[in-house]
This record gives structure tokens, C-alpha cells and sequence, in this order.
């Protein structure tokens, strides 16, 4: 499916990614007066808006209507114990609660590492001149090298915080 998506973008000239479409958000509600960046057609990204959507409303739709109420995660015994090794439990949900549990963000931690990690995706993101979304579903089956590059890059980083900095902040 992903890949018959990509045909049909790639024929027609587009490129999808959903932190673009944070940009054709901004554009949309008027900000292009005000800031030259968000100041483009942004209509004609309209598609790229119904995308978000639908990838939001897929995600709420899984949740409610196809999984298990009470379904567990499967991890392996090895993902469990690096977990434990960090201080963290095994997940009952998606998340693990120390990061993103109500608790965790109410703290003054958790609240700061969520914003700092936020800022710091949002600014790589606009940095590499697209998403890790974009980048690799989209930039990839391109056959773009800055996507190629921009990939690695974001494989690097989320070895050096699962590794380095996350052992560091638990």
C-alpha cells in the first residue's frame, strides 16, 4: 500500500511528510503576513492536510475499534530488561509511563524533557528540511542522497539518547 502511494506521489511530483504540513498550518490560519517562511499557496498542500488527518483518525480508530482493551504489549525479555536497567517498567500501553504517563508529564522532568525533546525534533526536522517520515518513506523511495544522509542521521541520534543521553536523564 505504502509503496503503490509512493508511485502514484511520485508520478504526480509530490513529496508527503507531516512536519510540512505544520508549516501549511501555520500558513493557513494567516501567518504568512506576518512571517515570510509560511508565506506560499498553501492550498495546494491540501492533500498533504487530508493525509495528517486521516493518519490521526487511523491511529484513533486502531485504538478504539481494533485492539484489546486489556491487550498487553509484546516485547521481548530483552527490551524488558534494558527497560528495568533505565528504571522504567515493562509498557502496558504503547508508551512507557515514565515518559509519557500523565505522572511523568506533570513533573517538572518529564514536562522538560518532553518540551526540550519536542523543540529538538522540530528543529532537526526543519534543519534537514523534512521529517524522519518524510525523509525516509518519501525521500527514500526518491532515491534523494540528502534523504539517504538525513536517515542516518536520525538512526545516530536515537542511538546516542537511547544510549547515552536517556541512561543519563534516569
Amino acid at each position: 500500500m505504502i509503496a503503490a502511494i509512493m508511485f502514484f506521489l511520485l508520478y504526480f511530483g509530490q513529496a508527503f511528510g507531516f512536519s510540512s504540513n505544520l508549516r501549511t498550518i501555520c500558513a493557513a490560519v494567516g501567518l504568512g503576513k506576518k512571517v515570510k517562511f509560511f508565506n506560499f499557496n498553501w492550498r495546494s498542500q491540501t492533500w498533504n492536510l487530508v493525509f495528517l488527518v486521516g493518519a490521526i483518525l487511523g491511529g484513533f480508530v486502531s485504538k478504539q475499534f481494533l485492539s484489546g482493551k486489556n491487550e498487553v504489549i509484546k516485547i521481548s525479555e530483552a527490551t524488558i530488561y534494558n527497560l528495568n536497567e533505565l528504571g522504567m517498567a515493562a509498557p502496558s500501553s504503547f508508551q512507557p509511563d515514565e515518559l509519557f504517563g500523565l505522572k511523568a508529564i506533570t513533573s517538572i522532568k518529564g514536562f522538560l524533557v518532553l518540551a526540550l525533546g519536542g523543540l529538538m525534533v522540530g528543529f532537526g526536522a526543519r534543519y534537514a528540511g523534512g521529517c524522519t517520515s518524510g525523509h525516509a518513506i518519501s525521500g527514500l523511495s526518491d532515491l534523494q542522497g540528502p534523504s539517504l544522509i538525513a536517515v542516518v542521521g536520525f538512526f545516530i541520534g536515537g542511538l546516542i539518547m537511547t544510549f547515552l543521553i536517556l541512561p543519563l536523564i534516569f
